[in-house]
């Protein structure tokens, strides 16, 4: 049996290997993708799996809608991430902005370097705020209102998007809160002033292809798509980002 102990194998890529017989055990998985992975017989304990699970199947059941309908039961207010009319994506953004600033007050009370730190190898409280102006730029500004060029230098593109040329991909930057909430106020503003300028008519349309290269492709989207996936973004990004405020927070207790 072939033994790998005590390295970091970061950018690997590992594609039609059998791990028949196997034993893997204290390993580390961070921002690693996995698709269409089969295990049989296997033992499977002490596991834990956090990101976005499509497919993912057990024993014959199908778990991602168990999940779903778990982490809706905690806090009934997700579910109104997932609207379907204007009143609806209105309510949606009143939601995520008062729940940003609860925990952006969380973040003021540490000290400001904590604000850098990446917890298990996740992003920092300060490159979450990054991603999500990026997220507005994309689906907001580039897609829905035609921007083909959006982007802040503070944009912090997802890891596995290819490099674009013309795109921001600055993950060393070590910007002040103050600084990115800034940012932040400006996109948050331009969402509202989108959804606040909805119709029925312009929810149910497609936008207009953008011109130029970058992410989302040149193409036309659902603009209720777009948005859907903003309110994702800002939903899930917050809960990652308390998650690792606690962290910190006890952290510092110690």
């Amino acid at each position: 049996m072939t033994e790998i102990s005590g390295r970091t194998i970061t950018g690997t890529q590992v594609a039609d290997v059998s791990l028949a017989d196997a034993r893997v055990r204290d390993v580390e998985v961070v921002r690693a993708s996995f698709w269409r992975v089969r295990m049989r017989g296997v033992w499977l304990g002490e596991v834990e799996i956090d990101g976005e699970i499509a497919g993912l199947r057990i024993n014959g059941v199908d778990v991602g809608p168990l999940v779903e309908a778990e982490l809706d039961r905690r806090d009934p207010d997700r579910v109104k991430m997932r609207p379907t009319d204007v009143a609806g994506f209105r309510e949606a953004w009143d939601l995520v902005e008062s729940r940003w600033a609860g925990t952006v007050e969380r973040a003021r009370a540490l000290p400001p370097e904590l604000l850098h730190e990446r917890v298990d190898g996740e992003w920092s409280f300060i490159q979450t705020l990054r991603h999500l102006v990026f997220a507005t730029d994309i689906w907001v500004r580039r897609a829905i209102l035609g921007d083909p060029t959006p982007w802040h230098p503070l944009s912090l593109p997802f890891d596995e998007m290819e490099p674009v040329p013309g795109v921001p991909w600055d993950r060393d930057a070590r910007p002040g809160l103050d600084e990115v909430l800034a940012l932040r106020a400006d996109r948050t503003g331009t969402v509202r002033r989108v959804i606040e300028g909805l119709t029925e008519e312009s929810l149910a349309a497609r936008t207009t292809p953008v011109a130029g290269p970058g992410y989302p492709e040149p193409d036309s989207y659902p603009v209720a798509g777009c948005l859907r996936t903003v309110l994702s973004e800002e939903w899930e990004h917050r809960r990652y980002a308390e998650r690792d405020l606690d962290v910190l927070r006890d952290r510092l207790g110690a």
